[in-house]
């Protein structure tokens, strides 16, 4: 018979000594604690010493093991392991980590560990070889943090696990959190201290101690901006570096050095915590992509002795140096912002931004009370001292009757307190006196050293009693330290325009170029000044209209006969070599125009338009161009007239208008009697009566010329060269009628500039 078996299910209580909490309660408590450990005791540096746990630890271990500045190098594996060993249970990459950012002279401005061996490079920080290859020691700036910590001025507490004793601060002798900055990210909020210069900082807690109304102002007069490891300038403006302060938040911007060396631009420092490896990538991936094709090639000469050294050899003289420069500012990381937030964990213990005045005053509290607990412990050393030296005077006054109680009774401690009246530590001092010290010699050696200490005790309790002689005794030591381990400034402050990246057409070479157009609309362009236009070509039918001089990266361009005016960039256009194309293909004319003139210039050049009934203006290329493949009207013309000429006007101050009618009537007068205009009719550019405009005179030719040229004007095969002195007969004013051309000359072929 089968056996049937069943289970039954039993909830076993849980036990009486937990304790249930809600689910939500739990995970806030638990986010809340891990973040105030995160804040307090590992992301933010405290404003004593401006170090954060790990760096304190480490350098706490490397004084135990005796690493002064003047001692040998140690295995820095040795130190990583005392590190975490005794105080800092993490890992030990996290350590060595935090241990070769102290040693690295470019990532801190006052170095705290000297390193021997490779400890990383400005092209590669992460680069340093393992801990167990490097050997380290401190370098002189240490003592700033520790020379005072055996002297009763820190807080011991107890390691991780509670063998061993710790500082929880160092006794700063100088604001380290100013002058090596501070960097970190802890659970929503986060830090970014700039390094400052001792000097700088140091004569700002001066002016401080000495007056505590001192402004923030005031400060900003010794203390005018961040001092970064490299040698960059700092180009904000004043009042950006004095709003940073105030608030204790914005961004400070570091461009890297450069010099003009003949048809190259060479950079000699970079800014902080940039690659030159980087920047040359970042410059070659643009002449890739043809944005700078100015730069002929990129390289970098540094050495041992010019650590940086990065060479941009141009094409020409004539690139503009600025320009280029500030596009690559603005581009790449030769201009490079960082952040400034002064949140720190300050003498309550709590993190706050602080202003520069909040901070340098919450450090001098912490520096004086430093003072304060050193000059204490010290003279609280001096007065335990005197006592027992009050006993040994008493025991030598009395040295026979000392030594028979000390050799024949039982109890010599007891007797001689009660004999002498002393003290448990007197008698002690007292019984551990070596025979040799019973010595005369000795009795003056002790009234010597009570004189000595008495006089310190006096002046101690007179320090300490007297917060004038405290300020003054704390001035005087910060001037001591500055002058110790202060350098000059490395990072200049030179306030500049900001930077901006070129254009679309600033991306073109300046290099110069001849247009050249034909009658049927055909354009065509070679490079240089010096084509020969008899040499051309074209298609049958066709021929010479007009052509154009200026640079590849000017304004181009059209007029056609109903007064619109075209744009086109210069750089696109077909080689001479060629017929050319239509600008028909191009641009969308109407069908009723022709193009008739065409003009190349840059931002400064003025054009002077002329319609066929002699009237005309003046008028900025600029507000002439155009994106509008259908063209822009600029000059208004009648319906049975047409636009006649497009003229160039470099200089407006310094120019003539020559005029001639098909009569050989010939009118010189200054362009600035025309209008300044952006569109419209102009004004009539010589008096031509009634009746001859009845009997067809009208305007043949307009030339610009600048005062210094010679107008030369054809007549067939012959011409004549009117400089100066000849063209005086011709001027007048714009409303004058003109004078008639020597005989020989009144049938003009062709007007001329030389």
């Amino acid at each position: 018979m089968a056996t049937q078996m069943s289970l039954t299910l039993v909830s076993t209580p849980p036990p009486t000594d937990t304790e249930s909490i809600p689910l939500e309660e739990f995970a806030q408590k638990a986010y809340l604690d891990y973040s105030m450990y995160v804040i307090l005791d590992r992301a933010l540096p405290h404003i004593a010493d401006g170090l954060k746990p790990v760096q304190r630890r480490i350098i706490y271990a490397m004084s135990e093991l005796g690493l002064s500045a003047a001692a040998k190098y140690k295995k820095s594996a040795r130190t990583v392991g005392d590190v975490i060993g005794k105080f800092h249970p993490h890992g030990d990459t996290a350590a060595y980590e935090a241990m070769v950012l102290m040693a690295q002279p470019f990532s801190f401005r006052y170095p705290i560990i000297d390193g021997q061996g490779n400890w990383g490079s400005t092209d590669d920080p992460k680069s340093f070889a393992a801990m167990r290859y490097t050997e380290c020691r401190f370098t002189p700036y240490a003592q700033v943090l520790l020379e005072e910590v055996s002297q009763g001025t820190v807080d011991w507490v107890p390691n991780f696990d509670g063998t061993l004793s710790e500082p929880q601060r160092l006794p700063a002798q100088l604001p380290n959190i100013l002058l090596n900055g501070a960097s970190g990210i802890a659970v929503g909020m986060a830090t970014d201290i700039p390094p400052h210069n001792i000097h700088e900082v140091a004569d700002a807690c001066i002016r401080l101690l000495t007056n505590s109304r001192t402004t923030i102002e005031q400060l900003c007069e010794s203390i005018k901006a961040p001092d970064f490891p490299t040698g960059a300038e700092i180009v904000n403006s004043k009042s950006e570096i004095l709003d940073i302060y105030k608030t204790g938040l914005g961004v400070v911007r570091q461009r890297a050095v450069w010099t003009d060396e003949k048809n190259a631009i060479v950079f000699h420092a970079m800014p902080h915590q940039v690659s030159g490896a980087k920047i040359m990538e970042q410059i070659a991936t643009q002449m890739l992509e043809k944005k700078l094709p100015m730069i002929t090639d990129l390289r970098d000469e540094g050495d041992e002795s010019s650590p940086v050294r990065l060479v941009i050899e141009l094409r020409s003289n004539r690139v503009n140096r600025d320009s280029l420069m500030s596009h690559l500012f603005a581009t790449t990381d030769l201009e490079k912002s960082y952040r400034v937030n002064l949140n720190l964990i300050g003498l309550d213990g709590k993190p706050k931004v602080h202003n520069l005045k909040q901070l340098l005053l919450d450090w001098i509290t912490f520096r004086k009370d430093t003072i304060l607990r050193r000059l204490k412990s010290r003279l609280e050393f001096i007065n335990k001292r005197l006592h027992i030296l009050d006993g040994l005077f008493i025991v030598f006054l009395n040295i026979d009757e000392v030594i028979h109680i000390i050799r024949y009774e039982d109890d010599p401690k007891s007797e001689l307190m009660n004999r002498f009246d002393l003290s448990t530590r007197q008698v002690e001092a007292v019984l551990e006196i070596r025979l040799r010290q019973l010595a005369k010699l000795e009795e003056i050696k002790i009234r010597e050293e009570q004189f000595a200490l008495r006089a310190e005790r006096d002046q101690l309790e007179e320090i300490i009693n007297s917060e004038a002689k405290l300020k003054g005794l704390t001035i005087e030591e910060i001037k001591i330290a500055a002058e110790k381990y202060g350098d000059s400034r490395r990072s200049p402050v030179r306030e500049q325009e900001a930077a901006r990246a070129f254009s679309a057409d600033q991306h073109i070479a300046s290099d110069p170029i001849t247009v050249v157009l034909s009658k049927g609309g055909w354009v065509r362009s070679a490079k240089g000044h010096d084509l020969d236009l008899e040499s051309l070509n074209y298609r049958e039918g066709d021929g010479y209209l007009a052509h154009t001089i200026g640079r590849m990266n000017g304004h181009l361009i059209f007029l056609d006969s109903n007064g619109k005016i075209y744009t086109l960039p210069a750089h696109n256009l077909p080689s001479a070599r060629s017929f050319g194309e239509p600008l028909t293909k191009m641009l969308s004319p109407a069908a009723d125009s022709r193009f008739i003139s065409l003009l190349l210039g840059d931002e400064k050049t003025h054009c002077l338009l002329v319609s066929g009934d002699g009237n005309g203006f003046i008028c900025k290329l600029t507000d002439a161009i155009t994106k509008n493949r259908s063209g822009k009207s600029v000059l208004s013309v009648r319906k049975d007239v047409e636009a006649h000429q497009l003229e160039r006007v470099d200089d407006p101050g310094n120019c003539l208008v020559a005029v001639v009618t098909n009569s050989a009537r010939l009118l010189i007068y200054p362009v600035e009697d025309l209008p300044l205009q952006t569109k419209g009719h102009g004004v009539r550019l010589i008096n031509i009566p009634k009746t001859a405009r009845e009997s067809g005179e009208q305007v043949a030719f307009v030339k610009a010329f600048s005062t210094k040229q010679t107008l030369k004007i054809h007549s067939g095969q012959r011409y004549i060269r009117l400089k100066r002195a000849e063209r005086e007969r011709y001027l007048g004013e714009r409303t004058l009628r003109g004078t008639m051309l020597p005989k020989g000359y009144r049938k003009v072929h062709k007007v001329e500039i030389e």
